[in-house]
């Protein structure tokens, strides 16, 4: 009946982006609209927010949704943190306000996100503020997870022109789109992902997150949502479960791994952002540009997908992390003070994608005595 028909697509879990450019009688809550919308690590949504006064704003972390397994330190949760305060300034400026950020008014946690804030925002009304070009890209942005078209190239004007829009505090974006180079980065990345497939630790940190269907995804629009008619034909047959995820030698095992491999062999460019240091503050500031890189990509009908694993902090992980930073030329980081790798993506063109889940602006807002 109407529960098999609100269920048979992903139209609740997709409402926030619906919502984003509606009025709801408040700046902070328009530009939130929009900021809720911010890529993030597995898709944990980590913002939890306390409107203060009637101008102001504090951002926490939600120690709930980090990833413990393969983001230790929470560098990559911070990351997304960044991408969301830069398209809340975005949103504000559109709405003729100038954000006043203050990243960590009690101090960077370290050497794991605690309950002190993330970022204090204040919201000042400026008929100067200028607004930005590449937030007409907000709506349509997605993280492409199919693989890219073999017969378009990516070229250097391209990914120049990515470039062109990253802040001038944002870190270094550099990229390679020759064969030689893109079989070497592709060689890296299936090494990587294969080590995070095969760790049981953190496969199962992934398969926890999956969500099975529209039914699981509309009810818990967060994790790794596995949707459309395939999917659904495999969950109602038992080939698809979590159990099988977990066991390798499981025919849904192997055709998650058969699947990403094909992701990372598509790619037609792969780019990253560097920074000098791994500072809490450089970690938002590599949000900023993931995002920003993300919106003018999307602006310009190239699409983008982060390739994480290789720059993971878990032990398993630390010989092709050495790797990547040989091949990149950045010095890898001992302690905060070093240069890092940030964030590797594959660029390509692919089909477009309807938007990933979200959940609803009310349900990330906190009261002022629950920080």
């Amino acid at each position: 009946g109407a529960y098999q028909a609100l269920h048979s697509d992903l139209t609740i879990a997709r409402q926030p982006w619906k919502e984003a450019g509606g009025s709801f009688g408040d700046p902070r809550l328009d530009a939130l609209a929009y900021a809720v919308l911010a890529p993030n690590p597995h898709n944990r949504q980590p913002w939890l927010i306390r409107l203060d006064g009637t101008d102001a704003l504090t951002l926490f972390c939600d120690l709930d949704r980090l990833l413990p397994e393969t983001d230790p330190p929470n560098r990559q949760i911070t990351i997304g943190l960044g991408a969301f305060l830069e398209l809340l300034r975005q949103a504000a400026a559109q709405n003729g306000y100038r954000l006043e950020v203050t990243p960590f008014p009690e101090g960077e946690p370290q050497p794991t996100l605690d309950e002190r804030p993330v970022a204090h925002v204040a919201f000042v009304q400026d008929t100067e503020v200028i607004k930005d070009s590449l937030f007409g890209a907000a709506l349509d942005r997605r993280t492409s997870r199919l693989p890219f078209d073999q017969e378009r190239s990516v070229s250097a004007q391209a990914l120049n022109r990515l470039d062109a829009a990253l802040h001038a505090d944002g870190g270094e974006f550099e990229w390679v789109n020759d064969a030689s180079n893109i079989a070497a980065l592709k060689n890296i990345c299936l090494e990587g992902w294969r080590i995070e497939a095969a760790t049981p630790h953190t496969h199962e940190e992934s398969v926890k997150l999956m969500r099975f269907g529209e039914k699981e995804i509309n009810e818990n629009p967060d994790g790794i949502s596995l949707s459309g008619p395939l999917m659904e034909g495999m969950r109602a047959t038992g080939i698809m479960t979590r159990e099988k995820m977990k066991d390798h030698s499981s025919r849904a095992y192997q055709g998650g791994m058969d699947y990403y491999n094909g992701l990372i062999n598509s790619a037609m460019a792969f780019g990253w952002i560097s920074t000098g240091g791994n500072t809490r503050a450089d970690q938002l500031n590599t949000g900023a540009s993931w995002i920003r890189l993300q919106l003018a990509a999307t602006r310009d009908g190239l699409a983008m997908h982060p390739l994480s694993q290789v720059l993971q902090e878990f032990p398993e992980m630390a010989e092709i992390f050495e790797e990547i930073h040989d091949f990149t030329g950045v010095r890898a980081p001992a302690n905060n003070i070093d240069g890092r790798v940030q964030g590797l993506f594959r660029f390509g063109y692919a089909k477009s994608q309807g938007p990933a889940p979200r959940w609803l602006l009310s349900s990330r807002i906190i009261a002022a005595d629950d920080s």
